[in-house]
This record gives structure tokens, C-alpha cells and sequence, in this order.
């Protein structure tokens, strides 16, 4: 399906035309100003990689602020060296800290990787009608069974995947600018209101 919307005026002339972009992926909206998607194959390779890096970032957005609220304590308590920072910062390429991770654990998130990778190919070359980043792993049946709920699940999935994208960067760059922990920066996202209230009375933001 071509898509060609013109608009000429003295000043310029703009042609954009979208080949593959047709509205039948979720959360497609005809947004490729760069025209990476020239055909629908190259489409359907960049949302099986969009929808790994959303899925990537969904457990990110969650796991950094609760690694900054309980590794320290769980390090204590288990005898190890904490690697939040002291300003309750997580690890990270802009942080650093990232030494300080067993190599193991390195090891293990690459192999991980490979092997989903291999078998999304895998069943991606097998599956007739196969949709990016279906794997078929529904443990607790949440996947509802009529096409509408269907489209409604993988709506909400790419959104959440694409705002958590956001998220996790914005936590990584704002940690490196302010060079304080988000538990800290926005205590009202991650603490109880209680606890919330008293650090801020603290530090003076309520007298």
C-alpha cells in the first residue's frame, strides 16, 4: 500500500511516501520520517527488534529503581559488597559500576540472548502468519483467545515497551546529570508516602 502526501509552497516541497507502513502492525502509525521501513520485510525485522528492546526495557524501568531501593540491604544481609553507588545510584555505562558485576552474569545474559534470538529465527521461518516477537510463551493464559483482545494486548504491550524505552534512558541520563540516585531524585514514584514526607522535611522542602 503506497501512501503519497504532498504539499508544495514557495518555500518548500515535501513528498512523503510510505510503502509499508499500512496500519495492520500495533501501534503502527505511519511514523518513519527516516524511511528505514522500504519493504515489509525490513518492516517486520525492525518491530521483531523494536518489540525485543521494549520487552528489555519493560524489566529495566522496573528492575533500576528496585535495585537502588533493596541491593543494599540484600547485600548486607547476604555478606556482599553492595553495587548501588552511596548515592543510591545503579550501575551503568554512564555511572560505571559495571565492573564490579560478575563476569558470570555477563556470560549468562549473552547466552540467554543467543538462545532467544535463535529461537525467535527459528519459529519466525516455521510459523505461517508469524508475528514479531511471538514466541508462544503464555504460562498463566493471559493472551486472550478472540483477534480483538488479541490486537488490544499487542497495543498495549508496544506502547508500554516504547514508553519504558524512554524511561530507562531518562534514568541513565539523569542520574549522570544530577549524580543522584531516581529513588532519591523522585521519591514520590518509589517510596511509601510516609517516608516520602519525612525526607523532604528533612532536607527543608516542607517546613
Amino acid at each position: 500500500m503506497d501512501e503519497c502526501i504532498d504539499h508544495d509552497s514557495d518555500i518548500f516541497s515535501i513528498c512523503l511516501c510510505v510503502s509499508s507502513l499500512d496500519g495492520s502492525l500495533a501501534g503502527d502509525v505511519g511514523f518513519d520520517p527516516l524511511g528505514f521501513a522500504k519493504s515489509s520485510e525490513d518492516l517486520m525485522k525492525f518491530r521483531e527488534a523494536e518489540i525485543k528492546h521494549a520487552r528489555l526495557a519493560m524489566l529495566a524501568a522496573a528492575g533500576w529503581p528496585i535495585s537502588e531501593l533493596v541491593d543494599a540491604k540484600l547485600a548486607n544481609t547476604l555478606g556482599l559488597d553492595p553495587l548501588v553507588q552511596s548515592a543510591d545510584r545503579a550501575p551503568s555505562i554512564l555511572n560505571g559500576g559495571l565492573d564490579k558485576v560478575s563476569p558470570i552474569y555477563w556470560v549468562a545474559c549473552l547466552a540467554g540472548a543467543a538462545a532467544i534470538d535463535f529461537y525467535g529465527i527459528a519459529k519466525a521461518s516455521k510459523q505461517p502468519g508469524y508475528i514479531p516477537g511471538d514466541y508462544g510463551f503464555d504460562p498463566l493464559g493471559l493472551y486472550p483467545k478472540d483477534k480483538e483482545g488479541q490486537q488490544w494486548f499487542q497495543l498495549a504491550e508496544i506502547k508500554n515497551g516504547r514508553l519504558a524505552m524512554i524511561a530507562i534512558t531518562a534514568f541513565a541520563v539523569q542520574e549522570f546529570v544530577s549524580k543522584v540516585g531516581v529513588i532519591d531524585e523522585t521519591p514520590l514514584f518509589f517510596k511509601p508516602i510516609g517516608v516520602t514526607m519525612h525526607e523532604l522535611a528533612n532536607s527543608g522542602y516542607i517546613q
